[in-house]
């Protein structure tokens, strides 16, 4: 089966080969021995929010620190004010 790349270097692969391999919308892409090669991935969602909080520069410490003021009471209207 045949896939043409497009002058952006896209590919459309063929339903019946995604559905062979249930659909994955992400793929591991690699060249070994003058051939690309597609693996399928599954993203699972911790991945993702990892992935941002590494793009992001964030750590840990950052996101601990998140939790705490998050979790603080509200301020009063009255504490507010000063």
């Amino acid at each position: 089966m045949l896939a043409k790349m497009t002058s952006k270097n896209q590919l459309t692969l063929p339903r019946s080969i995604t559905a062979a391999v249930d659909s994955p919308e992400y793929f591991e892409v690699e060249a070994r021995n003058g051939q690309i090669v597609l693996t399928p991935v599954r993203i699972q969602r911790g991945d993702a929010v990892r992935a941002k909080l590494a793009e992001l520069g964030l750590e840990q410490q950052d996101i601990a620190d998140a939790v705490q003021w998050a979790r603080q009471a509200p301020a009063t209207k009255a504490s507010r004010k000063k």
